[in-house]
């Protein structure tokens, strides 16, 4: 899993450069967890974690240059951030 997490936050970090690491690292494992949550709550199969993967790294090619703008204002996810600065 950890290998998935590093992948992903080495992407998102090449798309957002005033991210630092440990807030990319902390926005890949709260998509990875909602997504796949959002999914099985959704009733559907299961189908991986390349599935899953594949999602982020589609939502990071689309939002990623902008996630901590856009992301930052969703109560679900400010909470995981108090007392770290956002880089703007």
């Amino acid at each position: 899993m950890n290998d998935y997490y590093e992948r992903l936050t080495n992407r998102l970090l090449e798309r957002n450069e005033q991210m630092s690491y440990r807030e990319a690292r902390t926005w890949i494992e709260l998509l990875w967890e909602d997504f796949e949550s959002t999914y099985a709550s959704a009733g559907r199969e299961y189908r991986g974690k390349e599935m899953t993967e594949m999602v982020l790294l589609q939502w990071i090619k689309q939002y990623g240059s902008r996630l901590h703008d856009v992301m930052i204002e969703n109560p679900k996810y400010r909470e995981h951030f108090k007392g770290k600065e956002i880089l703007h």
